[in-house]
């Protein structure tokens, strides 16, 4: 059945089920993007060349681990004839205790510091690749009608800004209330007992957020072929590089993950060490929250009327447009209010986007192939994901040690040099600004539509 045909079937609890999940997932992602290299540098003391060092492992691993897994998975059908949605159960307490397991101080050398850390970050990154499975491949499973897949990435978005901007406002109180930032504004040593709580009240929210999204949802597309056989991995890979949109959909959600971290990591060392005021970083993140709901609403209204390539083009413009101020004057804090909800515009308006090219690329790569990929391009688009986390860690932390900054200021509440503010607000201003340039090169190349189209009539003679 073809998805223009089929009909509207996804009711709102089902959609609340999905921006549950969505809203947990993304306060927790806010709190490691937030407090991990703060963790690694201010707490545990590691200087961050070797902090960053770790983050570089830790790609390499996932390059490694993610395909096989995703291999592995696909090939995987349960009891229940599903594929994918089970994966919430099976996770869920391993995801969580990696997440505690990620903040936890084990008080020993730095040598060993690095050495645990890095085996509990596989642990994680293990757990975090089975997590992605149904995050990313449920949209395209619930319903195979396009204006639910829309509907269902706008809840999911609507989540996911609901989490990041719950998780700027909520985890620094969070980590007061268990009694850490007491007479300093800057994470230090002696909050380790509070981020360690605080990343256990992150590890029952991972599993709360599974739970819901397995009882409210369901996997209702199914292969149409019978053909269960099992699929290595060169033979999948063929299938998937055979999908030219699947191929150009993975820079696309590259280019907007760089984005994204790079304002998580950023904002709080902006507040702190460039406008001397860490609290600032709530309502400037507010600012972003509030264009996020805004936008996540109106978005699949955009993409309807404008056309997907038109929108993709146009939430990159408005980014670069809204960097342009704040590269002016980044000191001035209305610019950063404005870099903010442009950023909250733009980025809002590419998740939706990116995910409903997703689900389009699984159709795709079944008419072109005979077999439903989902568990693997679910993969594949978390392993692009996560590259793009790694490689902002790696550029932050060894620009920050270039720069000179210095984790025993940060433990003073002394200002750092010029040298790493002017880094700082490079990488809130023109660096997003240059990756949002290639999001609008990457946008324009993408029609899933079009080949969707092309593949249907070849698979049918026509």
């Amino acid at each position: 059945m073809s998805k223009e045909k089929s009909k509207s079937i996804i009711k709102l609890p089902e959609k609340l089920g999905f921006l549950s999940f969505s809203t947990s997932t993304n306060i927790v992602f806010n709190f490691k993007s937030t407090y991990y290299k703060y963790f690694l540098t201010s707490i545990l003391l590691i200087n961050p060349v070797a902090a960053s060092n770790m983050a570089l492992i830790g790609t390499i691993w996932d390059i490694v681990n993610d395909p096989l897994l995703g291999v592995w998975a696909n090939n995987v059908k349960f009891k229940n004839n599903e594929k994918v949605r089970p994966w919430l159960l099976w996770i869920a307490v391993p995801y969580g205790l990696g997440m505690v397991l990620l903040f936890t101080d084990f008080n020993v050398s730095e040598r060993w510091d690095i050495i645990l850390g890095l085996l509990v970050f596989f642990f994680y990154e293990i757990a975090n690749t089975f997590r992605g499975i149904p995050y990313n491949g449920m949209g395209a499973l619930a319903s195979s009608n396009d204006s639910d897949r829309k509907s269902i990435n706008a809840f999911r978005s609507l989540g996911a800004c609901l989490g990041s901007g719950i998780g700027a406002v909520a985890v620094p109180m969070i980590v007061k209330m268990f009694g850490g930032l007491k007479d300093h504004k800057v994470i230090n040593s002696s909050d380790s007992p509070a981020i360690f709580k605080s990343a256990m009240f992150m590890g029952v929210l991972i599993i709360a957020g599974c739970l819901i999204h397995y009882f409210t949802t369901k996997e209702r597309v199914k292969q149409t072929s019978d053909n269960e056989e099992n699929i290595g991995i060169v033979e999948t890979y063929r299938m998937l590089f055979k999908c030219k949109s699947w191929v150009k959909n993975m820079f696309y959600i590259m280019s907007y993950g760089v984005s994204t971290c790079l304002l998580t990591s950023s904002i709080t060392y902006y507040c702190a060490y460039v406008l001397n005021n860490s609290s600032l970083a709530t309502p400037v993140m507010a600012v972003y929250l509030l264009f996020s709901i805004i936008f996540s609403i109106v978005t699949p209204k955009i993409d309807t009327l404008l056309g997907r390539k038109k929108t993709m083009i146009l939430a990159a413009i408005i980014q670069i447009i809204g960097k342009i101020p704040f590269i002016l004057n980044p000191y001035n804090v209305i610019n950063a209010y404005i870099n903010a909800a442009s950023a909250g515009i733009g980025l809002t308006m590419t998740f939706i986007l990116f995910n409903t090219n997703r689900n389009s690329i699984s159709d795709i790569v079944e008419i072109q192939n005979g077999r439903r990929l989902d568990t693997m391009v679910s993969t594949g688009d978390n392993l692009a994901s996560k590259i793009a986390e790694a490689a902002v860690d790696k550029l932050f932390l060894v620009a920050l040690a270039a720069a000179g900054f210095s984790a025993q200021l940060a433990d003073q509440g002394v200002l750092q040099n010029v040298a790493t503010q002017n880094t700082i607000n490079a990488l809130l201003g023109w660096i997003p600004a240059l990756v949002a340039v290639l999001m609008a090169i990457f946008a324009s190349t993408i029609d899933t539509k079009k080949e969707y189209d092309e593949a249907l009539a070849l698979r049918d003679g026509k």
